[in-house]
Parts: C-alpha cells; sequence; structure tokens
C-alpha cells in the first residue's frame, strides 16, 4: 500500500510520467468508444444473453477487450495480433534468420514487429470467417448476402488493426506494454458485471458463499503476486583481471530467473486451442447429419466448462505449453554464451555447454511450480463454478492474472522511468 501511494505522489509529480499517464488514458477513452459502435445485422441481446451464460465465451470475451459480447467494430480485439505473436515466436526457433533478426539492430527487430503486423491481417480475416460462422449457427446473423456478408468480415479486421494499432500507440508514447495494456481495459470494463454477480449472491442470502468467494479471490491475488514476482537467483561470478597493478573483477552477484517465465501466454494459446472442439460441435448439431448431430452434442457435453474432460485437458495443455514457453523465452545457450563473453560464470559450473545445462536443469525445475500455478489458475473459473453454482463469473482467475501483472510490470517501467530522469539530471 504504500508502495502505492509512493508511486501516485510520483506521477502527479513527475510531467513525463503524467504526460504518458494521460495519454494512455486517452487511448482507453478511444478504445472503449469503439467497442460501443455494434456491426449491424447482428442480434446482439441474444449474443449477450449466450455470452453471459458461458464462463468459456467470458473468457473469449476478456481476451477481445470486452468487444466480443457487444459484437463492436472491434470485436476481434487484439486476438490475432498475439497469435501472430505466439506464431514469429516459434518460427524463430526454427529459422535461423527470424532469430538473428530478434537478436540483431533495433531496425531489424522492427522489420520482425512488421512481419507480425502483416501476419496479423490474414489471421483477422481467419477469425472474422470463424466468428460471423459460429453466429450463423446459432442464428444470430440477421442475413445470409454474400456481399454484407464481406463488408462484415472487412469490417471486423479493419477493427481489429485499429486495435493492433492503438496498442502500439501506447507501446510508443504510453505508459506500459500496448498489448497488454489493451486486455487490462477489456477487463476492467468487466467490473461493474462481476459487482453485480457479487450483489446478486449477498441478496440471494448466501452471505457464506460470498465470504468464501471473496476470501479466494484475494488469496488467488496473493498468490499470483507471489508467483508472478518469484525468482531463483542463480549465483554468478564475474573472473578476476589483472591490469598492471590493479585488479579488476570478482565481484559476485547474481542471475535472477522467473518462476513464470512464459506469463499468461500458455493460457491465451490453450484458450484458442480449447475453442476448437466447440466451435466444431456447434457446427455439428446444426447440421442435417444425425450422426454428425450426435457427435456435435457429445462435444459439447465433454467440452462444456464445468465437464471434467474440459477441465483435465484444458489443464494439461496450458501445463504443457508453460514448459514448452519457456524453452522459447529462456533460451540457456545465448545467456551462457553472454555470461562467458562478458567474463562471469556459475561458480562449479564451467563456462559454455556446461552452464547452458545447469541453466536449463534449473528452468526445468522452477517450470514445474510455473506450470502448476497457470494450470490451476486457468481451471480455476470452471471450479468456482461448480462449487458455487453461479453460471459465469466475469473476471475469473485468468483475468486476475492479467490485471495483477500488468499493473506490476507498468508499476516498475514508471519507476525505472522516474530513476532515469532523475540519473539525467547529473550528466
Amino acid at each position: 500500500m504504500k508502495r502505492l501511494q509512493r508511486l501516485l505522489k510520483t506521477v502527479v509529480a513527475n510531467k513525463e510520467l503524467r504526460k504518458k499517464l494521460l495519454f494512455t488514458a486517452g487511448i482507453f477513452f478511444v478504445f472503449r468508444l469503439l467497442a460501443h459502435i455494434p456491426v449491424p445485422a447482428v442480434d446482439v441481446v441474444q449474443l449477450q444473453n449466450i455470452f453471459a451464460s458461458s464462463q468459456f465465451l467470458s473468457l473469449l470475451n476478456i481476451f477481445s477487450g470486452g468487444t466480443l459480447a457487444n459484437f463492436s467494430v472491434v470485436a476481434v480485439g487484439i486476438n490475432p495480433y498475439i497469435t501472430a505473436s505466439i506464431v514469429i515466436q516459434l518460427a524463430a526457433m526454427v529459422i535461423p534468420q527470424l532469430k538473428e533478426m530478434q537478436k540483431d539492430s533495433e531496425q531489424s527487430r522492427e522489420r520482425l514487429n512488421q512481419y507480425t503486423r502483416l501476419l496479423s491481417v490474414p489471421l483477422a480475416v481467419f477469425q472474422s470467417i470463424s466468428v460471423l460462422a459460429l453466429l450463423r449457427t446459432q442464428n444470430l446473423l440477421q442475413t445470409a448476402d454474400p456481399l454484407t456478408i464481406v463488408s462484415l468480415v472487412i469490417t471486423l479486421v479493419a477493427g481489429a488493426i485499429i486495435v493492433m494499432w492503438l496498442g502500439e500507440l501506447i507501446s510508443l508514447y504510453g505508459l506500459g506494454n500496448g498489448i497488454s495494456m489493451i486486455l487490462l481495459g477489456g477487463i476492467l470494463s468487466q467490473l461493474p458485471s462481476a459487482t453485480g454477480q457479487l450483489a446478486s449472491i449477498a441478496s440471494g442470502d448466501q452471505m457464506l458463499t460470498l465470504v468464501v468467494f471473496i476470501g479466494v479471490f484475494l488469496a488467488v491475488i496473493g498468490l499470483i503476486v507471489y508467483i508472478t514476482e518469484a525468482v531463483r537467483k542463480v549465483a554468478i561470478q564475474y573472473a578476476k583481471r589483472i591490469r598492471g597493478s590493479k585488479v579488476y573483477g570478482g565481484q559476485q552477484s547474481h542471475f535472477p530467473i522467473r518462476v513464470n517465465v512464459a506469463g499468461v501466454l500458455p493460457i491465451i494459446f490453450a484458450v484458442t486451442i480449447m475453442l476448437l472442439p466447440s466451435f466444431a460441435g456447434r457446427l455439428m448439431t446444426a447440421s442435417n447429419i444425425s450422426w454428425l448431430v450426435d457427435w456435435g452434442r457429445n462435444l459439447s457435453i465433454w467440452f462444456a466448462q464445468t465437464s471434467w474432460v474440459y477441465m483435465v485437458i484444458y489443464f494439461l495443455i496450458v501445463f504443457s505449453f508453460t514448459y514448452f514457453s519457456a524453452l522459447i523465452f529462456f533460451n540457456a545457450e545465448d545467456i551462457a554464451e553472454e555470461l562467458k563473453k562478458s567474463g562471469a560464470f556459475v561458480p562449479g559450473v564451467r563456462p559454455g555447454g556446461p552452464t547452458k545445462k545447469f541453466l536449463e536443469f534449473v528452468v526445468t525445475r522452477i517450470t514445474l511450480v510455473g506450470a502448476l500455478f497457470l494450470g490451476f489458475i486457468a481451471v480455476l473459473p470452471s471450479l468456482a463454478q461448480v462449487a458455487t453454482g453461479i453460471q459465469s463469473l466475469a473476471i475469473g482467475g485468468t483475468g486476475v492474472l492479467i490485471v495483477v501483472s500488468v499493473i506490476l510490470e507498468t508499476s516498475k517501467q514508471a519507476e525505472s522511468l522516474v530513476v532515469e530522469q532523475n540519473y539525467d539530471k547529473y550528466i
């Protein structure tokens, strides 16, 4: 609490920080304004009722920035850009040119970002068509005119590009990571719904459920903060160098490795995977073939958000992709090489290959904790729904994870900006 008060005082006193914060707030205003401009030919009222009855669709609505339930012009949201970023990260593991671009100059990294933007366009087209097809199976699309469908797809793709542009504006001129801040804005927009749900629990003489819910909610926040900030400090030592009569180096330090290296990315990936059976089930149910209808109904039952099949598969996907993401984001070979070049080594471990194996061993062990944590956070809304009987929760564990992570990272960026400006005064 004292840290938050100190940060608020710093924001008020620092002109540059205040300017960035106001710019970010302005982008939020534009984003929320676009979120309330509906796309024509869609039954929005019935669509909102469907989203309100499904925790899984509510989670998709959060990742879209709270725009999918309203089916606004930015309904696809930031999802295509996030998917494109994941694809580029995976491609960099097998394409040496992309890997070199990640480590090369700022110009090369900007060109890689341009590839991500270009890849976002066909992904936005695919996701827009998928969403419209899903609406069609639910009889929520009020038109079958091909020209109107094409115009709807173009509108949704243009909205996705606008959201991507708004996020990059925040990264350039605002405070925090633009993509994360867009997600944060979507989650915070669900607070009125969450408050209404809590009020309905209180008015329904379920005070014990309300107390337990609040207690679990606070415990989850504490756990998220603890795991997000948790690091494994690997001791390193710099070799001594003698130049003339002076001795340089010999200092001892540590290299921090985060327990949750992947962040919220595995859950976003798992949501995309878990959407496919549900989407296929809806398409099968809408067909005229009896055996396809039966399969569609079975898929809908198996992948309902309270089904144990759904929860187990969801947990395993998040758990597995957390390990996979840790290998992507933590390149032990590059880190071992950098340590060797700077004259640093892990005490008791030889530089080069042995250091690489040691770092991989450490990451593998601590990622187990991070993978179990993310898997628990992913299935927490389903467990809460089974325990409380509430049909949907506006903000689940994933939403809280995003909010806490973004706030922590943004506060660190604000503090580092203040330190940098204070340091510049003495240069």
